[in-house]
């Protein structure tokens, strides 16, 4: 597969013809956030965070690098006055969402992003999408996904998959930028499995009735 020479900060970069501009920078060490990829999963382009500036023959144009493709002889700014009051605005408003994120945090205090700026809508999911496609994807069992849309929209464990293959997996919690998908977890399970029925009495043992304890038995 031919090489693709394009330059990327002021460097110089050989990249392969499949490759994206967020493949291409991390190729030589250039950083881009990202809150929504894995290099497991298909690119999503979901939260916008790894925006970078495109020049092509005198025009400049802001993409999304972990879907756009590589093209002979662009120069790419991963950081620029634009680029990040973008991002800072990104931040901001994911943290409205979940600002207890430590991962949020951290990119916070490198874009200067105020945490507080917009009126708290504490969903804790920030829309990444990486646990719906890493069960989708990955997995291959559909146990979690998006329920409703729009400004409503949340992620949800399907009850009746997840009590048969989150248990002994669970590969996509570390996956979380916050905490939303294992209170999700803990939610569904509680619903699912509530401690009453699945709980034995001990004084169930030798008493068939289970009256004398005075237990409500369900």
């Amino acid at each position: 597969m031919s090489e693709i020479l394009l330059k990327i900060d002021g460097k110089e970069v050989k990249a392969k013809q499949d490759m994206t501009l967020l493949e291409a920078a991390r190729s030589v060490g250039i950083s881009i956030p990202t809150l929504c990829h894995h290099e497991k999963l298909e690119p999503f382009g979901g939260c916008r965070l790894c925006i970078v500036e495109v020049e092509s023959r005198g025009w400049t144009k802001i993409v999304v690098s972990c879907v756009y493709p590589v093209e002979k002889d662009i120069v790419v700014r991963t950081r620029s006055e634009k680029i990040d009051r973008i991002r800072k605005m990104i931040l901001e408003l994911q943290m409205a969402h979940a600002p207890d994120s430590f991962i949020l945090q951290d990119l916070a205090k490198e874009y200067g992003a105020d945490r507080n700026r917009f009126e708290k809508e504490p969903s804790f999911c920030i829309h990444c999408g990486l646990c719906v496609r890493y069960c989708a994807e990955v997995k291959k069992k559909n146990a979690v996904g998006f329920v409703d849309r729009g400004i409503r929209k949340e992620i949800s464990f399907i009850p009746e998959i997840a009590s048969k293959e989150c248990w002994n997996c669970k590969e996509c919690f570390p996956l979380c930028p916050t905490e939303a998908l294992q209170a999700a977890y803990v939610f569904v399970e509680a619903l699912a499995f509530p401690p009453e029925s699945t709980h034995q009495c001990q004084c169930d043992k030798g008493n068939s009735a289970g009256s004398a304890c005075g237990h409500s038995h369900k």
